[in-house]
């Protein structure tokens, strides 16, 4: 009797180690795959407003691209470092213009900086051929914002350091994270060539190549992406053929109504000024054929933040969009 207890305890004891085993290997492998699914490069996207499956990594870690986050500025008689047909971000804020290079965006992304107090964030995605400028004070807190190395419809995802939401650059929203559904503003921003904008400002800032980062601004990280067809990620709607798929377009959002002015048609039309009436608005579009470079005013003749993009990205993220055509 003593020998056959002790092996049906031995039995028992075998049994319950093996469910035990098994339980926690259970446990683990449902834990790991659900961490697989709710963090991306380090991310938490548990509550993500948009398909986790659809966020995609570019390559690089977290800020593997470093922002900018204490920009130095020259003169512009000091920046020789630019050429005339160069391309710039600029803007105005407070009767200060500042340029910020292209050449010095793509290998940097952002670039948190403020006027007078006031505190903004340029952003620049080369692959959707995007720049557009933030305020950074959200919610009573002035954000600083990173690269987070991922994509969404192939448009850079860009995060704030404060509570790591990540955000969509061109939804110009919070995707995931304590803020996420959180819109941002946006500012008006030139995208236009070196001598456009010095001829318009000539006490304009500029940018400094003294980021503190070695990198090689005279060299395009992208070069031909812009000419080639093809895109390196996958998005969501695939633009109709009629335009090539980088043709640049002035993207314009009347009140939730959205509409597309590709250059090559506003190249075609011919006017450096015109009216156009999207959702019951009147809008007046100047285009200057010369620096290929556009700007949009209210029925109050006050500019509006318009988004310069690639076709493909602006059709991705609005599908239904209106086009201009030139008669």
């Amino acid at each position: 009797m003593f020998h056959c207890h002790s092996a049906c305890r031995a039995g028992s004891r075998r049994h319950y180690l093996l469910y035990v085993s098994v339980m926690i290997s259970t446990l683990l492998l449902f834990s790991s795959a659900a961490s697989a699914v709710e963090r991306k490069n380090g991310f938490n996207v548990s509550n993500a407003l948009i398909d986790v499956d659809e966020i995609l990594s570019g390559g690089p870690k977290k800020d593997g691209i470093p922002a900018i986050d204490k920009p130095k500025f020259v003169a512009a008689k000091h920046a020789d470092f630019l050429s005339p047909e160069d391309r710039v971000l600029g803007l105005v804020i407070d009767g200060v213009a500042k340029a910020y290079p292209v050449k010095i965006l793509n290998w940097h992304e952002i670039v948190n900086d403020r006027i007078r107090g006031n505190a903004f964030v340029v952003t620049y995605c080369p692959l959707c051929g995007t720049g557009v400028a933030f305020w950074s004070n959200i919610r009573g807190q002035k954000l600083k914002f990173g690269v987070s190395g991922l994509l969404y419809n192939s448009d850079v995802l860009f995060y704030d350091r404060q509570t790591e939401s990540l955000w969509s650059q061109i939804a110009a929203t919070a995707v995931s994270g304590k803020l996420a559904g959180t819109v941002l503003e946006q500012l008006v921003l030139a995208h236009t060539t070196w001598s456009d904008w010095l001829e318009k400002y000539p006490r304009t800032l500029v940018l400094s190549t003294k980021t503190g980062y070695l990198r090689s601004y005279n060299t395009n990280p992208y070069a031909g992406y812009e000419q080639s067809r093809k895109l390196y990620f996958q998005v969501n709607h695939q633009a109709p053929k009629t335009y090539h798929p980088k043709e640049r377009v002035l993207g314009l959002n009347a009140s939730g109504v959205y509409k597309a002015y590709p250059f090559v048609e506003l190249n075609k039309h011919g006017q450096s000024q015109f009216v156009d009436v999207v959702n019951e608005q009147s809008f007046t579009i100047e285009w200057d054929q010369e620096h290929q470079s556009g700007r949009i005013m209210d029925g109050d003749n006050n500019e509006v933040p318009v988004m310069q993009a690639f076709w493909f990205a602006w059709f991705c993220f609005h599908p239904e969009t209106e086009v201009f055509q030139a008669k």
